[in-house]
Formats: structure tokens, sequence, C-alpha cells
């Protein structure tokens, strides 16, 4: 932990960890036209509550990520996305699940945004300067930093 904030991903039960199936989560890294990318807080009642993340959520039976992903973030966002595209693949352990996150990145959307679920919005560039930024959430902003050469702390 740095500043209040969780820095790493760590199982709660190494040994068993790997003996629970992975749930697929679609994310979506939506990134506006000045590069910035969109973070919503988790909301009240939820695992995690308050921490920042990538929006999305579970893949349901018989969907696509990229199905999932417009459904979820139409649920949660109130915005109909333009094409997902695939871009990495995480695997973390929680101590509530064990999750695949599909990252796709996201350039084009319509309608408003919505907080559908009371949760917060901030665009972001980096470092991430909200806080604190949930486990899965940290090796996006390295890929981020990787790519556009950027050095020193993501968040």
């Amino acid at each position: 932990m740095r500043g209040g904030t969780v820095d790493e991903r760590v199982p709660v039960d190494v040994v068993n960890a790997q003996d629970r199936q992975p749930v697929d989560v679609a994310v979506g890294v939506l990134i506006d036209g000045q590069g910035r990318f969109l973070l919503t807080s988790r909301p009240a009642g939820k695992v995690y509550a308050g921490y920042w993340e990538f929006p999305g959520g579970k893949v349901e039976a018989g969907e696509s990520i990229e199905d999932a992903l417009r459904r979820e973030l139409h649920e949660e966002l109130g915005i109909t996305i333009g094409a997902a595209l695939p871009w990495q693949q995480e695997v973390v352990d929680y101590p509530h699940a064990r999750v695949r996150l599909h990252f796709c990145k996201v350039f084009a959307w319509h309608g408003d945004f919505e907080m559908r679920e009371a949760q917060a919005m901030a665009w972001q560039t980096l470092p991430a300067v909200v806080s604190p930024v949930l486990p899965g959430t940290v090796p996006v902003l390295a890929w981020f930093a990787a790519e556009r050469g950027f050095s020193g702390p993501t968040h």
C-alpha cells in the first residue's frame, strides 16, 4: 500500500487461487479525442465501493466480449459504444473472485453519460489523480505508460 491506495494484486490464498475458475469480465477503456481515459468509481454496496476502475462487467452466457461491453456500458453509463477493440487481458485474484479482465479500447460512443449506479466519473491522464485505484486497474495504467512513453508513477 502506498498513500492509502492498493498497489499490488495479491491473492488472499495463493495456494488455492489457481483452483478458482476465473469469471470473464468485459472492460471498456474509453479514450476521448484529447487522449484522456475514463475511470468510474465503484458504487456503494458493491465490493471495493469507492475504488476507481475502468467501467464494464461480467460476460453473460452466450455473449461475446464486445456484446457484454456494449450492454454493460449502456446499463451503467447510458452510452452506446462504437467498435470495441480488444487490447489486453489480465487475470486478477480478488478475495471475492478470480476474474479474467478483457480490456477493450473504445474511441467512439454516443449519448450523454448518466451515472446509473450513482457512481462518479473522471477523465484522467497519467498519472491518474483519483484514488484509491482498484488493483485490476493498475496494469492498465502501466500499459498506457508504456504506449505513451510516460515515466514515473502512474497513480
